[in-house]
């Protein structure tokens, strides 16, 4: 299976079809409720539902869903039964199988039903109609890459003993989007020297995004979360609460965390924590959505 963990959870779903052509006078028995069988259209509701719900069992490498919702309906046409089966889910991975299970199991359970009426049943046409949700329903398209800087906040990296995997974690993140990172630097844990460099990547460099890692904690040195708020015009304190809900689902030590995120200016800031892992965890939770901040923030609103 895939690993599925970093991915947030967000609305997922999807609609499938099947189609089982039969004659025109098996149709109208359907319609009619005469078949020996019994209520075709009811039965093979239940079970694509049923099978939506299994799906995980049948397909080896599915995931097995919490389904918020199952519908299957019909279209009975001239010479055929048209099925249309639609699944939502709010969870990690798409739910587009379990809507094509679904369309796929009530579509065999009509032709067992109406086999002994009609030699001639044939089933086709099973398709993906849609699929939404997830990270790509919520990608920004901007006619410029955002511009952003990267902020190591770290006693021991500026003095050279550790590595800078932090920064270099929100490098690798940043990749995949329409984002430059214009502006990479390490500098001690001094409330002064975070305060000024903040303004200057701010008001001179005219960032559209400061990434901050480390001195988000609770020990005496960790300082970025005060000069941030101390630069700051007002906090956006949704994005870091969205942040550390994601990390405590995977760390119990993510509720230590003090980070906020606020916008001076025109430019957003947003404090990670200082482990390569908390940044990896907390950029799973804001990208891309936190990108549409820049449309807000030039007065685009939600629908730029």
């Amino acid at each position: 299976m895939i690993d599925v963990s970093m991915k947030p959870t967000t609305l997922r779903r999807a609609r499938a079809q099947a189609i089982v052509r039969a004659r025109p006078e098996t149709v109208e028995r359907v319609r009619a409720g005469t078949v020996p069988k019994g209520n075709v259209l009811e039965t093979a509701r239940v079970a694509g539902i049923l099978a939506a719900k299994r799906t995980s069992d049948l397909i080896p490498l599915c995931h097995p869903i919490p389904l918020a919702h199952v519908a299957v309906e019909f279209d009975l046409r001239a010479d055929a039964i048209a099925i249309t089966a639609s699944v939502k889910a709010i969870w990690q991975t798409g739910v587009e199988m379990e809507a094509l299970t679904a369309a796929s199991v009530a579509a065999l359970t009509i032709y067992d039903m109406l086999k002994p009426l009609d030699d001639a049943l044939e089933i086709g046409d099973v398709r993906l109609l849609e699929k939404h949700g997830g990270k790509s329903d919520f990608a920004e398209a901007f006619v410029d890459p955002l511009r952003a800087a990267v902020v190591v906040t770290s006693d021991s990296v500026t003095a050279g003993k550790r590595e800078d995997r932090s920064g270099a974690a929100i490098v690798e993140a940043l990749a995949p989007f329409q984002v430059q990172v214009v502006s990479r630097v390490a500098i001690a844990d001094e409330r002064a020297v975070i305060e000024e460099t903040l303004r200057r990547l701010c008001d001179e460099e005219r960032c559209d995004l400061i990434f901050t890692t480390g001195g988000t904690g609770l020990g005496p040195r960790d300082v970025t979360v005060e000069a941030t708020r101390a630069v700051a015009d007002r906090e956006a304190p949704g994005i870091a609460e969205a942040a550390r809900r994601f990390g405590q689902e995977r760390s119990p030590r993510a509720m230590l965390s003090r980070a906020t995120a606020a916008l001076r200016g025109k430019t957003l800031i947003v404090n990670l924590p200082g482990s390569p892992n908390g940044v990896r965890e907390s950029l799973a939770a804001l990208l891309p959505g936190l990108l549409h901040a820049s449309r807000m923030i030039a007065g685009e609103g939600h629908d730029g």
